[in-house]
């Protein structure tokens, strides 16, 4: 079996229609119109059943709730998202095993009763994004969101966040040329993960799991500045001791990095998904294909990462491992 564990869904029963209502950039709702395998069910079973044996997990899609809606309203909606993807699943287990609640980041104490209650109706983790509406992971106001799931014992999915106004230059007002999503989702993953590395929560919770999106983005390219160069962090910072911080980490920094999970959703790409995987290991590696954003709807997406595992030149134990166990031992399915 092949376990797509980061596929994303509008979830069913009036969840698309309430967030649309909300949305102030329609051009976003133009692109979701375009992707039947987004928000039609029908049309997503049919995209399973065609690869055989393969089954998909379910996440959220954008935009996060913190950005469209109040505190309230974001409560209201995880909920509504969470029991129609509870439902969803409950209806089709043999092809969605498992669903990713979503959670209402803009009120964390709401956010922490809805993990208890999804992990109530079903769900195997949450999803959270690299910033709440440009609010760093590592404030206070979150850490009972990471206390919560180490408790449960289940994976957080990050997902990176970051729109058109986050712009290149100082001078300028927009990012160009869709420098936003290309570039700066991946560094937004890499920053927070770097922020959740640096704040000392794998020492607080040394058992949390976090699983990266698109193989941990930056952080397996640049091993060499993330290991060496943070070795000596502090060298750089005249108005802060970051000395002092790094003498209290009980690990070197490049170590917390390898404490995170990753998934595979690099679109295809060989290269970046051997990388990653030299960093990870086949154990912390996961199959993902962050279907249906493509050409084709998803297809695509889930081919191509398909035929990239099944050609990397590794054991079939951890080619197994990848496509499916890494994923049942992380849920607990």
């Amino acid at each position: 079996m092949r376990l797509d564990v980061y596929t994303h869904l509008f979830p069913p029963g009036g969840y698309m229609d309430r967030v649309m209502d909300l949305v102030p950039d329609k051009g976003t709702v133009k692109r979701w119109l375009t992707l039947p395998t987004l928000w039609d069910v029908e049309a997503r079973l049919r995209m399973v059943d065609s690869f055989g044996d393969y089954q998909q997990v379910l996440a959220n899609t954008m935009p996060p709730l913190e950005l469209v809606a109040t505190p309230d309203q974001a409560v209201e909606l995880a909920r509504m998202a969470n029991d129609g993807f509870a439902d969803l699943c409950a209806k089709r287990p043999d092809h969605f095993p498992a669903f990713i609640a979503t959670l209402p980041m803009n009120h964390p104490e709401e956010a922490v009763k809805e993990i208890d209650r999804a992990v109530g109706l079903g769900a195997r983790g949450v999803q959270i994004f690299s910033n709440i509406a440009g609010k760093p992971l590592d404030l206070p106001e979150f850490l009972p969101v990471f206390d919560r799931m180490a408790h449960h014992d289940l994976p957080i999915w990050l997902h990176p966040a970051r729109g058109q106004n986050f712009a290149d230059y100082k001078t300028e007002t927009k990012s160009k040329f869709e420098i936003w999503w290309t570039f700066g989702w991946p560094y937004e993953t890499s920053a927070a993960m770097a922020r959740i590395v640096f704040s000392g929560l794998f020492d607080r919770l040394p058992e949390l799991k976090i699983i990266t999106h698109h193989m941990g983005a930056m952080t397996p390219f640049f091993e060499g500045r993330v290991g060496a160069g943070q070795d000596q962090i502090g060298t750089r910072t005249s108005d802060e001791d970051y000395f002092a911080l790094l003498a209290s980490l009980k690990k070197r920094p490049l170590d917390y990095f390898k404490m995170f999970y990753a998934d595979t959703a690099l679109f295809g790409s060989a290269s970046g998904t051997r990388c990653g995987l030299d960093f990870f290991g086949p154990d912390r590696s996961l199959f993902a294909s962050d279907c249906p954003f493509d050409p084709e709807g998803g297809y695509m997406f889930i081919r191509e990462t398909i035929k990239v595992l099944d050609e990397l030149q590794i054991a079939d134990s951890d080619r197994a491992n990848m496509f499916e166990n890494n994923a049942r031992r992380l849920l607990r399915l």
